[in-house]
């Protein structure tokens, strides 16, 4: 059974009514997504930090995967399915896919501000200053801020290394390390791209643009494969 090897970004998740940071306006303009997404501006303003993410986290709750994600789940029943994900959603995991690899960290999740191995599922949108670990420290958003390391890359390295189809659906690939990935993709290997807008690859890669959006593309691209 072949192995399909799919990272996937924002644009995976757009057509279920997830917003960016630039996307969710209101009081949020008047911050830098630094602010709210470093451990820097943890330190300045938790609590809105804190508000930013129970903000994002309601909205998921909300939320319900769209054709791409269950297209990419029914895609086990032919092939090996391996989804490398940006998005901090469990989209994909709600529409079925069994073997999902989270970059940036997952919304739903939380852990503890002196011990990341201490890690917890949230069963609401809501996380609270006063909210504490077993060990009493401050739990925190099982986010990946920037400054911080993406510590789960290698382990998405060694799987793009064995893929026999790559594809990549809704991501500028301009965020760094996941558009280093590219670079360990075997040589032969086809690559998929599906986004609907132009897109600017600098690696000397060729790539069957699919431009649609997800849940379209993703039905071509069965259809291809």
């Amino acid at each position: 059974m072949k192995t399909v090897v799919v990272l996937t970004g924002a644009g995976m998740s757009a057509e279920s009514g997830i917003k960016t940071f630039r996307d969710m306006g209101g009081m949020w303009e008047q911050y830098n997504v630094t602010e709210v997404a470093s451990p820097e501006g943890w330190v300045r303003h938790p609590e809105v930090v804190l508000e930013f993410y129970n903000q994002r986290r309601k909205q998921l709750f909300e939320s319900k995967p769209n054709r791409g994600h269950y297209g990419l789940a029914e895609m086990e029943r032919d092939y090996n399915v391996k989804i490398i994900t940006q998005n901090v959603d469990d989209l994909h995991e709600r529409a079925g896919s069994s073997s999902v690899l989270h970059l940036h960290g997952e919304l739903k999740k939380v852990r503890s501000t002196t011990d990341s191995s201490l890690v917890y599922k949230l069963d609401n949108w809501e996380l609270k200053l006063g909210d504490k670990c077993e060990k009493g420290s401050q739990l925190r958003p099982h986010i990946v801020w920037f400054g911080e390391p993406v510590s789960a890359i290698a382990q998405a390295e060694e799987i793009v290394k064995k893929s026999d189809v790559f594809v990549v659906i809704g991501t500028s690939l301009n965020v760094y390390p996941a558009a280093g990935l590219l670079w360990d993709i075997p040589a032969g290997v086809p690559v998929y791209l599906i986004d609907p807008g132009e897109m600017n690859i600098q690696q000397s890669i060729t790539v069957t643009h699919i431009k649609r959006s997800a849940s379209v593309g993703v039905e071509e691209l069965r259809e291809t494969l």
